[in-house]
């Protein structure tokens, strides 16, 4: 994992640091740099909210914001863009929250009206959402499985000497542990030691299982319900880690013009580790929003992350994030993070309490 620089939390840019005219300034200039990825001149800015000076001022206003830091100048003769600086103003001084349209509101409500089965085939299919909702890469991180209690035990037949066993935790999750059977084996014997499992089994998590089934009177069921307690036991150091998943990763082509700049957020996206441990450091610095270099990791530094923890009945539960360009959307982006973080928390509640 490449070095990181665990910088402090990014400092909220005092009110007063900017006056009024080039606070409205600076926005203007976010806001249509967000919308057009074209540096900004002063005619594009003239006549926007709370901009009510002439084109000349507005150049000199930018010319100071320029030396303050909030803006820059690629080209001598280009218009100016916001550096990492002015976006983080932009976002600190956003005046209300965001809000999704009303076709992406009705895209959310339908997508976790019909959201069933598996929790995560949901999952998977939330970072999808979520990347079409703001055509950013979207990163889902479910719950964690280690504390979550067995609420079922089912022994499956897949074949005369192979079971499976089919785990179904309290939160939703549904795992699957094949397991190869010393004998043929009938399906009332399958049945016994299904019950005894799921009888010893019982909301105990999976990082904390018994050492044994209790004896049933019976060798055979026994060594099947033996057999499964180690093939459910292998579950648990199966699936120790967080679970991520990203939807979206193909958007990352079209936000960099440069190609070095795709393939090392691609090849990052790919490592599941830095991407869980990025996204839970952000929210553990108090972050919402990290911006290039805020968030400390060299080679996302064109980059800004997008964050909510997901929350089941007052407890975490996993993470939704987006990742993007520093001229991503900021009030959408933030805006569909909360509304989907907030549905998928109600459906894995829901989940854990079916």
């Amino acid at each position: 994992m490449p070095a990181r620089n665990h910088a402090a939390r990014a400092t909220t840019v005092p009110e007063d640091d900017l006056d009024p005219r080039k606070a409205a300034i600076l926005t203007a200039v976010v806001n249509e740099y967000i919308a057009s990825a074209q540096p900004v001149g002063s005619q594009h800015v003239v006549g926007a909210p709370g901009v009510n000076v002439s084109s000349a001022t507005v150049r000199a206003e930018m010319v100071a914001l320029e030396g303050e830091g909030y803006l820059a100048q690629p080209h001598t003769s280009a218009g100016r863009i916001p550096t990492d600086k002015g976006y983080r103003f932009f976002v600190d001084h956003l005046t209300r929250p965001g809000m999704l349209d009303a076709a992406r509101r009705r895209q959310v409500r339908d997508f976790f009206d019909h959201a069933h089965g598996e929790i995560e085939d949901m999952l998977e299919r939330t970072s999808g959402l979520l990347a079409d909702l703001t055509d950013c890469t979207a990163m889902v991180v479910g719950p964690a499985h280690g504390p979550a209690p067995v609420r079922s035990v089912q022994l499956v037949a897949l074949g005369p000497r192979v079971a499976l066993a089919v785990v179904v935790l309290a939160d939703g999750t549904i795992e699957k542990q094949p397991i190869e059977l010393s004998n043929d084996v009938a399906d009332a014997t399958l049945a016994a030691a299904s019950q005894a499992l799921q009888g010893a089994l019982r909301d105990h998590s999976l990082d904390a299982l018994p050492t044994a089934v209790g004896p049933t009177g019976d060798p055979e069921v026994d060594a099947v319900a033996g057999a499964g307690l180690e093939a459910v036991r292998a579950l648990s150091t199966a699936d120790a880690g967080d679970q991520l998943y990203v939807g979206g990763s193909s958007r990352m082509a079209a936000a960099f013009d440069a190609v070095d700049t795709v393939r090392s957020v691609l090849s990052i996206l790919e490592q599941q580790l830095v991407v869980v441990s990025l996204l839970r450091d952000v929210l553990d610095r108090g972050l919402s929003v990290a911006i290039g270099t805020e968030h400390g990791f060299e080679p996302l530094a064109s980059c800004a992350i997008v964050v909510v923890p997901v929350s089941v009945e007052g407890g975490a539960s996993g993470t939704v994030g987006l990742l993007g360009p520093t001229r991503m959307n900021y009030p959408q982006a933030l805006a569909a993070v909360q509304v989907v973080g907030e549905q998928l928390g109600a459906r894995l509640g829901e989940a854990a309490r079916s």
